[in-house]
């Protein structure tokens, strides 16, 4: 399977190489047949008219252009608007703060806790990105996501580059298309944490070793190395073993397949591990030492093997879960694997489909193996399958699908947006409000850009459904991102607590405001409140409220009680004197488990200012 448009007719493996020295190409023309249907041979992608869109964008100049712009309406919509999202994502913003906070950029720690499960590497990009943007350790949520929404836009760009190892631009194009608009992708780019920027470092590695694997030179291709290892440490600094495990799976199936290890030699292994291990070096000897060794029989001993082991915070699932969920996460891509699979197997032995079997296969199995498992774990091997597909499009997959096929890809393509639009009416009356006049009209209109999408799977070539999948991505993006999502007051609860401690007579000034916190233990809160923010037993709030007398004048102290443990706050306050008074109360529904929440908000009612003007003198 390869591109073989008009202008270019080398095989995949020349225009990898530049030369047509190893004489074998990615593939073939697929022919887009099932049984019974007359066989069309070699000719069959000549045979498939290309839209306009893909002549027009189809060129090495113009596709990356247009990738780029597809990322910037499905990445942007909602980095601003879409507060933190419990739990991981302002675990990793909040000790990000600290490093900036307290300049020890080594340690890494939530509050006065170690967080000894991740490297370093996203870490010090977020740190970046609070700096280079001049906000420090008081920047916005928004900037802490920058890394993962370049890194979401540098995944896009770098697919393309990947796949040109193997096709020509209007396939490359699609490969990239299909990684922007996966949902997985999407909602890896909004969290400011690691998933994102591994995925990107990951594809740069694989595009390497994919020309590596191609050229087989019979020597050292010192640039590809280069970029190869270097990458490879770049996912060990974010995430770990995870970079090294999927490309390493994927070097050993290559290996089986030619039944030949020699030519990895091409990669300089020696030489690159060398390289790797200096790079990541020097932070892993630092934490080493900075901590006594801990941070490694934390991150190895109890975070890595704990996942492997057993479900890891209630996220453990039986095998077949990630497979399930692909249908899910993936979306758009499972519909046109569908229809393309009678071509991929046709060229199951073309280097294309081998490359991405030994990509795939091997890590799916490890991911479904892994006891612990999370929508993202498999995000790594989405391009393995967008590979494959795409130049199976661009053979005509598709053209001779039964019906019963075409139909259940119809219903994988629509379902998940339909879905979504009924969720953006619907979601909020039972969330007991109004949904958002712009999101749902948005949503609504990407689910008729999806139906006539499936439409179109019905009766033809599935390349000719795509300009209106795409439409319907970025609706979807913009109008549950942009509007849908931050319009769901109830589920945000940290932000809305934040609010009202803003509000409180005299409290308006964070210097001056000592809170803690007892029932409601949200990353999202301590993050938003403060690093000083504290999290204690009811007992501990009451003594907390009753040292207000010692405070000097401004000093602001307020204790957020969750409904279910108040009645033991109110019998401790009995118990040492203190007369709580409630200044405001924030209910509504806890993101993490969908339970109901009523946080009252307490002040020693002998230090209650009882005036606005407080406020007003502090603004």
């Amino acid at each position: 399977m390869a591109d073989k448009s008009d202008d270019h007719k080398m095989s995949a493996q020349d225009e990898a190489a530049g030369t047509a020295n190893s004489g074998s190409a990615a593939g073939s023309a697929g022919t887009g047949q099932t049984t019974g249907q007359p066989a069309r041979g070699a000719g069959s992608a000549k045979a498939l008219r290309k839209p306009v869109w893909l002549r027009i964008f189809g060129h090495d100049v113009t596709a990356p252009f247009l990738l780029l712009l597809l990322s910037l309406f499905l990445f942007v919509p909602g980095q601003w608007t879409v507060p933190p999202l419990d739990r991981d994502e302002p675990r990793f913003t909040q000790a990000t703060k600290q490093m900036l906070e307290t300049g020890d950029y080594i340690d890494i720690r939530f509050q006065e806790e170690a967080r000894h499960k991740k490297p370093v590497g996203i870490y010090w990009l977020q740190a970046a990105a609070a700096k280079l943007t001049g906000q420090g350790a008081k920047a916005p949520l928004w900037v802490y996501r920058l890394p993962s929404a370049i890194g979401a836009a540098v995944s896009v760009l770098a697919a393309f580059w990947m796949a040109r190892a193997f096709m020509g631009p209007a396939g490359a194009l699609l490969v990239g298309g299909f990684v922007a608009m996966a949902i997985i992708v999407g909602v890896e780019a909004r969290l400011a944490k690691t998933d994102a920027v591994l995925l990107a470092t990951i594809i740069i590695a694989q595009g390497a070793l994919a020309r590596i694997w191609l050229k087989d030179p019979g020597r050292r291709l010192w640039g590809l190395s280069f970029l190869f290892w270097t990458a490879l440490a770049a996912s060990v600094l974010v995430k770990g073993p995870v970079g090294p495990m999927v490309v390493g799976l994927t070097v050993m199936g290559l290996m089986i397949a030619r039944r030949n290890v020699r030519w990895f030699k091409a990669a300089s292994p020696f030489a690159g591990i060398v390289w790797m291990l200096l790079l990541v070096s020097p932070w892993f000897v630092a934490i080493w030492i900075a901590t006594d060794g801990s941070f490694f029989t934390e991150a190895i001993g109890k975070d890595l093997l704990g996942k492997v082991g057993q479900g890891q915070e209630g996220h453990g699932a039986p095998p077949l879960t990630h497979f399930g969920a692909m249908f899910g996460v993936f979306w758009p891509l499972p519909a046109f694997l569908l229809m393309a699979l009678p071509l991929i197997w046709r060229e199951r032995t073309s280097p294309l489909v081998i490359f991405s079997v030994a990509w795939f296969v091997p890590g799916w199995i490890v991911f479904e193996l892994v006891s612990t498992k999370l929508p993202h774990y498999t995000m790594p091997l989405l391009p393995a399958l967008a590979l494959p597909v795409a130049a199976a499009m661009l053979d005509g997959a598709g053209t001779y699908t039964k019906t019963w096929v075409r139909w259940i890809a119809a219903v994988l393509l629509a379902l998940p947006v339909v879905g979504l639009a009924a969720a953006a009416f619907a979601g909020p009356f039972a969330l007991g409000i109004w949904p958002s006049p712009p999101g749902a009209v948005l949503v609504a209109i990407g689910a008729v850009f999806i139906v006539a999408a499936a439409t179109r799977l019905l009766r033809g070539p599935a390349l000719y459904a795509l300009p209106a999948v795409s439409m319907a991505a970025i609706c979807v993006a913009v109008g549950i991102w942009g509007f849908v999502g931050p319009a769901l007051s109830p589920v945000w609860v940290s932000p809305r607590l934040v609010e009202a401690l803003d509000g409180i007579p005299g409290c308006v000034l964070r210097e001056n405001r000592q809170v803690v916190t007892s029932g409601f233990h949200e990353p999202s809160f301590i993050f938003l409140e403060g690093t000083g923010t504290r999290i204690v037993s009811p007992k501990g709030a009451a003594e907390f409220l009753a040292r207000s007398g010692d405070d000097a004048q401004g000093v602001c102290r307020v204790a957020a009680i969750e409904s279910r443990e108040e009645p033991a706050f109110l019998a401790a306050a009995k118990e040492i004197g203190l007369v709580p008074e409630v200044r405001k109360r924030v209910d509504g529904l806890n993101i993490n488990g969908g339970d109901k929440v009523d946080i009252a908000l307490y002040q020693n009612a002998g230090s209650v200012t009882g005036t606005q003007d407080g406020n007003d003198e502090q603004r």
